[in-house]
């Protein structure tokens, strides 16, 4: 693996991970909520080297391979989102308002992060889709396959951190001060969530 195939995947993995989706939806709603950006971000790229360590046990081939184990990964997933998409909107709340300990806020928001990018489908698709379009096999490899896709994981996640922590940040830098366009915002952030997962739930359930 050289390094232009290295530059050609983390511009387009650059250009999926900039398109907003339930990640982006979650760490707006999260910056704006609570003092855990930080933790949020975390979660979600914990999320996707799951993603990776499957990718590289050869496991997301299995599971891509199975349309009864899509299917469950699809519906937990979906219903994540919608439950957690479903709460934002009744209390969208304003910059710090959760009032937590930091520890407690942290954690929680890790742990939701993980849940939506690990329990997204859509991740799972991205390593089997893109990601094996850039893997050196044959003669011309130097790494083993399994490394290979360890490496890609690894650059995606490290663009996913460096998007979604500015992102975040962002949103609360801007909106920190207007708590009326934060909630507004925080609402639209929970809004797509919950839709995200809707559409995810019925494409699923179109295709059996």
């Amino acid at each position: 693996m050289d390094t232009a195939t290295l530059l050609s995947f983390l511009a387009l993995d650059l250009l999926l991970v900039c398109v907003p989706g339930a990640d982006w939806a979650y760490t707006i709603s999260a910056g704006l909520r609570g003092r855990s950006v930080g933790a949020a971000v975390g979660g979600l790229v914990t999320g996707y080297a799951l993603h990776t360590a499957l990718a590289a046990a050869g496991l997301a081939v299995l599971v891509a391979g199975s349309p009864a184990l899509l299917t469950v990964l699809t519906v937990v997933g979906a219903g994540y989102l919608v439950r957690l998409g479903w709460g934002v909107l009744r209390r969208p709340g304003t910059p710090g308002a959760d009032g937590g300990a930091a520890g407690e806020s942290g954690a929680r928001a890790f742990r939701r992060g993980a849940a939506i990018s690990g329990l997204n489908p859509k991740g799972l698709l991205l390593y089997l889709s893109v990601l094996p379009q850039f893997l050196v096999t044959g003669d011309g490899a130097r790494l083993p396959v399994p490394a290979q896709t360890v490496a890609l994981g690894l650059l995606h996640m490290a663009c996913c951190a460096v998007v979604y922590l500015s992102v975040g940040l962002a949103a609360r830098a801007v909106l920190g001060a207007r708590p009326s366009a934060a909630r507004a915002v925080v609402r639209t952030s929970g809004a797509a969530m919950l839709g995200i997962g809707a559409f995810l739930l019925v494409q699923r359930l179109a295709t059996l």
